[in-house]
């Protein structure tokens, strides 16, 4: 793994408990869609602790005055939600950023060694100092997302400009994002340490496609 890549996993009890019911097999659709749309909103809360552009404004109070802190509204926000799970966690993470821009993607595997772009929403410029957040519900081998990162680099977002918000992920992915983008932050409620033969997250959270959209496994 790449030394800088910076991987979070905040230890909060209700990130917890959320990733818990994500695991449970027992959990139904609507209660794994709630808790995929929690992560969204907490994740979202601490990738923003140290990255928000903000700035000091003049307040009056009903009794007097003080400086308060405001987001700067001139540095703009784009969520790139991968479809379809990524969709469960932005539904969360919206309401933490109404005014962010939004562009979604699409990729597929296939037996070929790069993932097929089904949709590809991504504006043909993006503004130098806008910041990107991508959501994915799960990073298992990486490839997907390997994909969709090598398409922002081409864009001019990297670095410091970019952050990942994803349920979970396993070691084997983490390690194929760090050898490619070692300036990368992921912002996750779990790393798994490995991967089942058929390249599924082991223990996992399920397959969240389907659990989200099409009921149980």
């Amino acid at each position: 793994m790449g030394m800088s890549l910076r991987v979070v996993v905040p230890p909060h009890p209700l990130i917890g408990h959320w990733l818990s019911m994500l695991r449970d097999t027992a959990t139904p659709t609507p209660l794994y869609a709630t808790a995929m749309a929690e992560l969204g909103r907490w994740l979202t809360y601490e990738a923003l602790r140290d990255w928000l552009p903000h700035q000091q404004l003049a307040i009056t109070t009903p009794t007097g005055s003080t400086l308060g802190e405001v987001v700067d509204a001139s540095v703009p926000l784009l969520a790139v939600p991968m479809l379809r799970s990524g969709l469960g966690l932005w539904q969360g993470a919206q309401t933490v950023l109404p005014n962010a821009r939004v562009a979604h993607v699409g990729l597929s595997s296939t037996a070929s060694p790069e993932p097929n772009w089904y949709l590809d929403s991504l504006p043909a410029a993006l503004p130098a100092r806008m910041g990107v957040l991508v959501f994915t519900a799960q990073v298992a081998t990486g490839a997907s997302l390997e994909a969709l990162l090598q398409r922002l680099r081409e864009l001019g977002v990297s670095g410091a400009r970019l952050r990942v918000i994803c349920c979970i992920c396993a070691n084997p992915g983490l390690r194929r994002l760090g050898e490619s983008f070692p300036e990368l932050r992921i912002y996750t409620a779990c790393i798994d340490a490995e991967l089942n033969p058929q390249q599924q997250i082991v223990p996992g959270i399920g397959e969240p496609d389907s659990r989200l959209f099409d009921g149980p496994d």
